[in-house]
């Protein structure tokens, strides 16, 4: 699966570029947007179906990362709300980690709004990845690699 992921990066530097726009106006931060797309899979959906096919964000361990970004969250407003990667007083990243590990004390639960947001975005991301295919006639090329 990851033959055809390995194929587009060009395209796929292409949508982040195009996308910096979209994550400004979201409610993440773009350290935040770079860990949520880490944590997203790309997949073609229907790959043997040229009628179906499409480019679907598989969000799965999206609720994992989740309480790493309520640090950066908090990082970044110790920090006046400015950018940067600092660490911070709660543990960040190592907590963030062990969470993810289920090795933490969890926090009680995920931000269901935020997940939800977070699960549009990347959706929209990968929408956004499949027309710039079809419109550069590459979107055939990458279904048939898909199913291989």
């Amino acid at each position: 699966m990851s033959d055809w992921t390995d194929a587009i990066v060009g395209e796929r530097m292409a949508v982040d570029r195009e996308f910096n726009d979209r994550v400004q106006s979201s409610e993440f931060s773009s350290q935040e947007w770079g860990l949520i797309m880490t944590a997203t899979e790309l997949e073609i959906e229907h790959a043997d179906d040229p009628e179906r096919a499409r480019i679907v964000a598989n969000t799965e361990k999206l609720p994992s990362i989740m309480p790493e970004l309520d640090n950066i969250q908090d990082q970044m407003a110790a920090m006046g709300g400015g950018a940067g990667g600092g660490s911070g007083g709660s543990g960040g990243l190592f907590d963030g980690i062990k969470s993810a590990l289920g090795l933490g004390g969890g926090t009680g639960g995920v931000d269901e709004e935020r997940l939800k947001a977070a699960e549009q975005l990347t959706q929209e991301y990968a929408d956004e990845l499949q027309a710039l295919l079809e419109e550069k006639g590459r979107w055939e090329q990458v279904r048939i690699a898909a199913q291989e």
